[in-house]
């Protein structure tokens, strides 16, 4: 081949690359955040809006700026060296297959590894096109993703009930646990912010010598790090929600940098137009009184904009349906119907039971550990955004490189441009802004019932694992250490009907089924499209 041959290949590649990480987004991204939407520490219009800036930073920062062609080393790049195209028109495929499969996970409801299905992928194309004699099947290869459907829930698990039980034997369950929780909340802050500062530069942002430091000298720019936010912390917020959680006063989060100049604000009296006031910030998902509540959307939006549309007068003189108010309702009902979904689970009957076994504490002592969550979702979905943007971003970088030089590069890795990594970065944000909340839904509060508290640990404990895992090469996935650390959490009420064992299975089946699927949907477009008939005039 020539460059800037099979030009429609690469155009179909840039689709299936931006399909494959709307997937990521409506799936991966949306475990990032499902325990701090279930426990109520964000809204899930809240928690899309955070996730929009950090999941595209994450991608566009820190992405790696070269991405493994073959992810996982699962099969040789040299196989398809005297055909660059045919690896062109394989990375296609597994583009389309992974995002297939990741879309109608998402639509269900179930959380699978993004990762496992690009890999998956790439294993169809490899058997389709060199026979299974050409996949890695040791633990160099295949056998490492299977070890990891054990390791990575078990692992975060542990982690997460290290982190969990001191904070519910020492706080939660003491007779003065509002006091102990504020007095301990700059600690919560210490390890949290050192534990994300190290990730981030541990990480290190292509281009930037981050990536070379010495571990001692990370180790002591996380500790300042760490040192400042608690210095904040201890001057700042313990003062605000002494008077916030304590006092009962009427301040508010802007109130923070300046609390110790704010005079006494006592709560106003309950009055007609505050409780009109506070439903309608419930219907809308909004901050009632500082404490986030979780969104719903209810019907009548909807049915005020079929009605609206539908039941038009038949005069031939009269307004159509058409009109510019009704075409605005329409587009703003299914614009922000993704953000506006009730998916905490609260009022679900079928779990009623398996809340109800759960052990519950103190509403105010809970609220303190919603801030520490929303740093650990933030956490979470930056490094997620630097990390698996390249089940997106690998495929369609491998096509451009073929595309513009026509040749196979033998080291496995292709050059991604940043305009790869922004498209990919932005395509993640739309995938979880509309579809993100059939995850967040049944990962939450549908496997156990979440308070601040246990998200919080849920989410730190899922970033210690993989940070920790990837750097002493443990076979991890993100999606099963967040599932791992939820089920954890339900064990540690110490009853086992506080976990709704049904979609762990479910869950658990899914990630059996992730390699077979993707790779039976791409192996069977590669033999399709590479035994297709040749017109020769």
């Amino acid at each position: 081949m020539n460059p800037h041959d099979y030009t429609w290949i690469f155009a179909l590649g840039i689709m299936g690359s931006i399909c494959d990480a709307f997937g990521i987004g409506a799936n991966d991204v949306a475990n990032s955040f499902a325990s701090s939407v279930s426990s109520g520490s964000l809204t899930l219009a809240q928690a899309c809006i955070i996730a929009v800036f950090t999941e595209f930073l994450g991608a566009f920062l820190l992405g790696s700026n070269t991405s493994e062609t073959i992810k996982g080393g699962i099969l040789s790049v040299k196989l398809f060296v005297p055909q660059p195209e045919i690896l062109m028109l394989g990375m296609l495929c597994a583009l389309v297959g992974s995002a297939m499969w990741v879309i109608f996970a998402s639509k269900k409801g179930i959380p699978v590894s993004t990762t496992h299905s690009i890999v998956g992928a790439i294993m169809g194309v490899g058997i389709a096109a060199f026979g299974g004699g050409s996949i890695q099947w040791g633990y160099s290869g295949v056998a490492k993703i299977i070890t990891s459907w054990f390791v990575s829930p078990v692992a975060a698990g542990i982690v997460t009930a290290i982190i969990y039980l001191p904070t519910r034997y020492i706080i939660l369950e003491h007779p003065n646990s509002l006091e102990r929780g504020i007095k301990a909340i700059p600690v919560y802050f210490f390890f949290t912010s050192l534990i994300g500062a190290f990730y981030i530069i541990y990480k290190g942002a292509p281009g930037t010598k981050a990536s070379k430091m010495s571990i001692g000298v990370i180790i002591g720019i996380s500790v300042g790090v760490a040192c400042a936010v608690t210095a904040i912390a201890w001057i700042f917020l313990v003062k605000w929600l002494r008077r916030r959680v304590v006092g009962k006063e009427n301040i508010r989060w802007y109130h923070l940098p300046v609390v110790h100049f704010i005079k006494y604000r006592p709560a106003p009296e309950p009055m007609l137009e505050q409780s009109t006031e506070v439903s309608s910030e419930l219907e809308s998902g909004g901050d009632v009184d500082g404490k986030a509540i979780a969104g719903s959307k209810h019907l009548s939006d909807e049915i005020d904009c079929e009605a609206d549309a539908e039941a038009q007068p038949t005069d031939a003189n009269t307004v159509s349906k058409y009109n510019p108010t009704v075409l605005v309702k329409r587009l703003k009902y299914y614009i922000l119907r993704g953000v506006n979904k009730d998916v905490r689970n609260l009022d679900n009957k079928k779990l009623a039971d398996v809340h109800e076994a759960a052990r519950k504490f103190d509403d105010d002592t809970e609220y303190l550990f919603s801030f520490l969550q929303i740093i650990t979702a933030c956490l979470a979905s930056f490094s997620h955004g630097s990390n698996d943007v390249a089940n997106a971003a690998g495929p369609i970088a491998s096509i451009y490189d073929i595309w513009k030089t026509a040749q196979v590069d033998i080291s496995g890795k292709a050059p991604v441009p940043m305009w790869i990594l922004a498209m990919a970065g932005v395509a993640i944000d739309v995938g979880l802004l509309t579809f993100g909340y059939h995850v967040m839904r049944k990962l939450g509060n549908g496997v156990t019932y979440l308070s601040p508290s246990r998200g919080f640990s849920a989410e730190l404990g899922t970033s210690l694992t993989v940070l920790t895992a990837s750097k002493i090469g443990l076979p991890v996935s993100t999606t099963h250490c967040i599932t791992g650390a939820i089920t954890a959490i339900g064990l540690c009420n110490g009853n086992f009907r506080a976990l709704n064992w049904k979609m762990l299975m479910w869950c658990f089946l899914s990630w059996i089924i992730t390699l077979p699927i993707a790779g039976l949907i791409a192996g069977l477009l590669f033999a399709f499209g590479s035994n297709a008939p040749n017109k020769l005039f």
